[in-house]
């Protein structure tokens, strides 16, 4: 079973990333991850990283919290 907080988190990125239309290559391009760990982060597949989670949050242009905050 998948943890809340990977899914809540999946769904945030992914609500943000639309916002921004960008594709999940795009926004992983600007985050310098790869191109399918985006998609497994928006799927709750993957427990990211810290550091990961800040690459991404960079990209997007939000502040890291917004991304977990309800």
């Amino acid at each position: 079973m998948k943890k809340q907080i990977l899914i809540k988190f999946g769904q945030r990125v992914r609500k943000q990333r639309l916002k921004l239309r960008l594709s999940q290559e795009k926004l992983a391009e600007k985050a310098d991850v790869h191109r399918t760990y985006i998609g497994m982060i928006e799927r709750a597949e993957k427990n990211i990283t810290l550091v990961n989670i800040e690459k991404i949050s960079k990209a997007l242009g939000v502040p890291i919290r917004s991304l977990f905050k309800d």
